[in-house]
Parts: C-alpha cells; structure tokens; sequence
C-alpha cells in the first residue's frame, strides 16, 4: 500500500521513503519515525458450546464478525485492557482472573487510510450465563453467539480472528 505520508514532519520535504510502512526517513534532515506495531487485545467468550461475536459497526471491517476487545492503553496490562474494553463495550464487569491467555497473532488494521500493524493478543473467558448487552452501538452493531461447529469463517473480518477461531476448532 502506498503511504499517505507525503512530506516530512520536520523539515517538509518530500524526499522520504517509508518503505513497507515501518521506517519513516527523510533524506534531507534525517528524522527517522518507527511506525512500531500497536498491541491489542480480544476476548472468546464461551457459553457452553458457543462463542460470542459482535458486529462491527465501524471500519474496518464494518459489518463483519469481530471479538470484544481493543487497543491497549499506556500504562495496561493486556488483561486489565481487556476487562476496560469488555466494560466499554458490554457493561460487563470481569475481571483479569477470568481470562485464560490463549495467543497472539499479528494482525493489519486499515485506519483512516494508515495501515497499523497490530499484535492481538487473545484470552478466553467463560460465561455463566448467554444473556449479553451493547453499551456502545457505535462500535457494535450487534452481539452473535455460534456454536463452534458452526461459527461463519467468511464474516469474520480480521485474519487474526480468522486464525484463532480455526485453531480452536482444530482443538
């Protein structure tokens, strides 16, 4: 993908490179910008034989399949950035004890015309219960559950989502 930066933040000028959209370089002062990966986190919840999906109601991926969860904030555990962005999300109060780490995966993530490079890191939590709510319909459209037999590969939206939900099926 071609970058949308096209002149340099320091001295304006446009002879740069950013090859790959990792390394900024301006050859004409020298600033240098690593485009480093955003850590992110998503959450499987069960209940009984099903997982939970939402909807996403922005882009990327609007309308496709996606898993609670977000980006990580400065100063967060990924697990404590999991249970605020369950909280945000959901309503729903959980707390880092709850989720059983299960991996990462890297994953891209078009913003705004930046790609992001991201590393999602995933958990697992079980429900008691399948009785679930949006607080925030502004990112989700709707919440999902799919046993895991059944789950639609082809909605789901990010590759690393993809990837994990076959892992868990394979298991």
């Amino acid at each position: 993908m071609e970058s949308i930066f096209k002149h340099c933040p320091n001295c304006t000028s446009t002879n740069i490179e950013f090859p790959n959209n990792v390394r900024f370089l301006c050859h004409d002062c020298g600033f240098t910008y690593f485009h480093n990966i955003a850590a992110a986190v998503a959450v499987v919840f069960r209940y009984q034989d099903k997982i939970l999906f939402t909807v996403r109601n922005m882009e990327p991926d609007k309308g496709k399949l996606d898993l609670p969860g977000g980006f990580i904030d400065p100063e967060e555990t990924a697990q404590e950035a999991a249970c605020r962005e369950v909280k945000e999300e959901m309503g729903m109060d959980i707390k880092p004890d709850q989720l059983r780490f299960i991996t990462t995966y890297p994953n891209n993530y078009l913003y705004k015309n930046v790609p992001y490079r991201t590393m999602d890191i995933f958990f697992e939590c079980e429900l008691q219960e399948e009785q679930v709510h949006i607080v925030a319909p502004d990112e989700i459209k709707a919440l999902q559950w799919y046993p895991l037999c059944e789950i639609p590969q082809e909605r789901i939206g990010f590759v690393s989502v993809r990837t994990v939900i076959r892992q868990l099926k394979q298991k």
